[in-house]
């Protein structure tokens, strides 16, 4: 059986629905007064990541088989990135939208790290095309994330330091 396309539908799925759900908490933070920071850059996170599983589509042979320990990294990253959803529940965007007056989010996965989910998405776009054997897939686009993500950390970082100096805001 060919696992590329169904794989990749699901993942596409899940991408949708991920942004649907980050849409309409976008609207409600934005409606309680939240700031956006770093807009220009987010178009670029469409263009790197559609273009990563565009380009597994396209570049990779459907009869590819599967590398099984690759996939499975992906599907034991997808549990992360869940509990990373879950944990910043209603504030969890695609965004960098601040709610000034919100406490920083200090559960689940934010106890250990300050970016869980940017190690997690690291992750994803590495482990799904080395799943595929599609190394050049996976350094291509490793490095177009990760400098991308070194910008988005530095707005982020911006963006939440006068959060991270109030009372109960950790360093």
């Amino acid at each position: 059986m060919s696992w590329l396309y169904p794989v990749l539908a699901l993942v596409a799925l899940q991408r949708v629905g991920e942004l649907v759900y980050a849409r309409r908490n976008e609207r409600a933070l934005r409606a309680a007064g939240a700031v956006e920071h770093g807009a220009r850059h987010y178009p670029l996170f469409f263009v790197v990541h559609g273009g990563w599983l565009l380009s597994l589509a396209v570049f990779v042979p459907a009869d590819q088989p599967v590398v099984w320990g690759w996939l499975i990294v992906f599907l034991l990253l997808q549990a992360g990135r869940i509990w990373v959803i879950a944990s910043l529940g209603r504030f969890w965007t695609t965004r960098v939208l601040t709610l000034p007056d919100a406490p920083l989010v200090r559960r689940g996965p934010y106890q250990y790290l300050r970016h869980p989910n940017y190690l997690i998405v690291a992750g994803e776009i590495a482990a799904l095309p080395l799943a595929f054997s599609a190394y050049t897939i996976a350094i291509v686009f490793s490095i177009a994330n990760a400098a991308l993500l070194w910008h988005r950390i530095r707005v982020e970082a911006t963006a939440l330091a006068p959060r991270r100096r109030q009372p109960g805001g950790a360093a």
